[in-house]
């Protein structure tokens, strides 16, 4: 009888079951974490970037002329003869119109005369006191000759002569000085007759309608013989003609509140003209810096060169202003920021896919994207939309949105 021995290894069947236990549990919870991360809500994302930014405004405006003025007389009178009519180009001092005032004539030639008359009162007391000054040096040389004559040989001379003597030196000194007073006086007289004539030559100036400056009649209001009154009066006064200098024409902007503190001069501004399909650069020149109570906006000009004539007064524009720019500037879509509160706040999801929330600075803002100054850094997932879904320390599941970034990279390539 053959005996046969069988060996048994209970420890190896244990060792087997506990490995079979560990895989079972290892992919239950791989699973486990499949259902959990499937269960997490998705949170739309697009990494904050760097991108160049310019924020443009399109406005309508009003070409101008650079300066316009309404003629008026000085004087009042007929019109002699008006020289322009509207269209005609005029240079400065060429004269406009003439005025017919016979009256202011007559005052001009008598103020002439009045100068004339001065004149020769003037003669007259220089030849006065030529005269007295002859009289008193020889009563003064009489005298003299007298006092010496009674200083040689005492009691020569009587008293009474001596007196009547020096009492004629001093009335002819007296003289003297009464001449030269009267030739003073003269003088005077004449400075205020040649003040009289000079205002009488200018009033009489007036009666000529001058150009100001070069530019163009825009308007006639009279014609030949029609009665003018004079412009200082308020009785009816009108004025004779209008004249505008186009060959540099103002174009003048309505700046919006909102971004009146970016506009400043040296500003360019790209200018289409529809009536005539041409585009042209400017730069603003000049603003109010202060807002219209009525409309909230600032006046903005461009001073816009003209010379060929081929811009109208009253032609409008739509000017593009670049108000505010940033370069390199670190970037989010617009609606990631929210701005209902006392300040600017984005949700950001971090390394361990959780919510934060950030306090930051903003700073430039265009239509899709707007400048981040402080509270993020470049990379970091910036939560797109509903954000009102998430909270603080909430753990998500981010996901790039594209449609936002398309968005946003288009309005960062109009910066540039």
């Amino acid at each position: 009888m053959k005996l046969v021995a069988s060996v048994r290894r209970p420890g190896l069947g244990r060792l087997s079951l506990l490995c079979y236990a560990l895989i079972v549990l290892c992919g239950c919870n791989h699973a486990a974490q499949q259902s959990a991360v499937a269960t997490n809500p998705i949170a739309p994302v697009v990494p904050a970037s760097r991108a160049t930014l310019a924020n443009t405004l399109i406005v309508a405006g009003e070409f101008l002329p650079y300066q316009e003025v309404e003629l008026h007389a000085k004087v009042a009178g007929y019109i002699r003869s008006i020289h322009v009519d509207i269209g005609d180009k005029v240079k400065q001092g060429e004269v406009l119109a003439v005025l017919d005032v016979p009256e202011l004539q007559a005052q001009v030639k008598g103020a002439q005369a009045g100068v004339r008359q001065s004149q020769a009162e003037i003669i007259r007391a220089t030849n006065d006191v030529t005269r007295d000054e002859a009289n008193y040096v020889a009563l003064h040389a009489a005298a003299g000759r007298l006092q010496q004559a009674s200083d040689a040989r005492p009691g020569l001379i009587a008293q009474q002569e001596l007196d009547d003597a020096r009492a004629k030196d001093q009335a002819a000194a007296a003289q003297v000085d009464a001449a030269k007073s009267a030739l003073n006086a003269m003088q005077q007289q004449l400075g205020v007759s040649q003040a009289q004539q000079q205002q009488m030559t200018t009033m009489e100036d007036y009666s000529h309608i001058n150009a100001p400056f070069n530019g163009i009649v825009t308007w006639r209001y009279a014609d030949t013989g029609a009665l003018i009154q004079a412009g200082t009066s308020n009785a009816g006064s009108a004025p004779v003609v209008k004249v505008a200098e186009i060959s540099t024409l103002r174009l003048r902007l309505p700046v919006p509140e909102a971004v009146a503190p970016y506009v400043h001069d040296g500003d360019t501004a790209s200018i289409r003209i529809d009536a005539l399909g041409r585009t042209i650069s400017g730069k603003v020149t000049r603003s109010t810096d202060e807002l219209d109570t009525a409309t909230r906006s600032m006046q903005v000009e461009v001073d816009v060169p003209n010379a060929d004539g081929s811009l109208t007064p009253g032609m409008y524009a739509q000017v593009t202003l670049n108000v505010k720019h940033a370069g390199d500037a670190l970037v989010v879509p617009i609606q990631a920021v929210d701005t209902s509160g006392p300040q600017p706040i984005l949700l950001v999801v971090n390394a361990q896919s959780r919510v934060e929330r950030r306090v930051v600075q903003t700073g430039v803002a265009t239509s899709n994207l707007i400048e981040v100054l402080s509270g993020l850094r470049v990379g970091e997932q910036v939560i797109v939309a509903n954000q009102s879904s998430f909270q603080p320390g909430e753990l998500v599941t981010a996901k790039y949105s594209a449609t936002t970034a398309v968005s946003a990279a288009t309005d960062a390539q109009e910066g540039q």
